[in-house]
């Protein structure tokens, strides 16, 4: 399962993503987590970025909102403890899990 974490620097989320990335990757075997600076507009609407961090699986925004603007800006996700700027671990292992 290749995972693609994408990002820009002007966003530190992205950081706490692949800390959590790293340590659901670690449990098992059949994870490649490759990273991906987004550095322009252009390149953003390009790839569908809705924001940093984003996780895709095999391809797949593991997160996807329809409704969220595609750019440069910091992506919020809904955790069980509320508005957070990266998935926890366990939701990282229920996408994961379901990938």
């Amino acid at each position: 399962m290749d995972i693609t974490l994408l990002y820009f620097e002007g966003c530190p989320n992205w950081k706490v993503a692949d800390e959590r990335l790293a340590t659901v990757a670690a449990e098992r075997s059949d994870v490649t987590v490759t990273h991906r600076s987004v550095e322009t507009i252009e390149e953003a609407e390009r790839l569908g970025f809705h924001g940093s961090p984003s996780i895709l699986v095999d391809g797949e925004d593991a997160f996807a909102d329809a409704d969220a603007a595609v750019g440069l800006s910091c992506r919020v996700y809904r955790t069980p403890d509320g508005l957070a700027g990266a998935p926890t671990v366990d939701q990282l292992r229920a996408v994961l899990g379901h990938a």
